[in-house]
């Protein structure tokens, strides 16, 4: 029973650090032609027409340029195609 217990534990840990991954907002920094960090933001949203499991970033990129996105990959222990844009 306590064993049986212990693997439920280690189960419940490794589904909130894999559910972890997808969460948080992205940045990207960029630099200047002086050669300055510029913080330049990205937006990302999950694709309302790519259906299914995504496993190609090329598909994904292609769907997420019919959205008015500028580009997309695939994320998480999901495989959901998330768009990207500049904020």
């Amino acid at each position: 029973m306590e064993r049986s217990m212990r693997l439920v534990s280690a189960t419940f840990v490794l589904v909130l650090l894999f559910s972890a991954t997808e969460m948080g907002p992205m940045g990207v920094e960029a630099r200047s032609k002086s050669g300055k960090a510029v913080k330049e933001r990205t937006c990302e949203a999950a694709s309302g027409k790519f259906k299914g499991m995504c496993f190609s970033s090329t598909n994904c990129k292609n769907t997420c340029k019919t959205e008015k996105f500028i580009g997309g990959e695939c994320h998480g222990f999901r495989r959901r195609c998330i768009c990207n844009k500049k904020c």
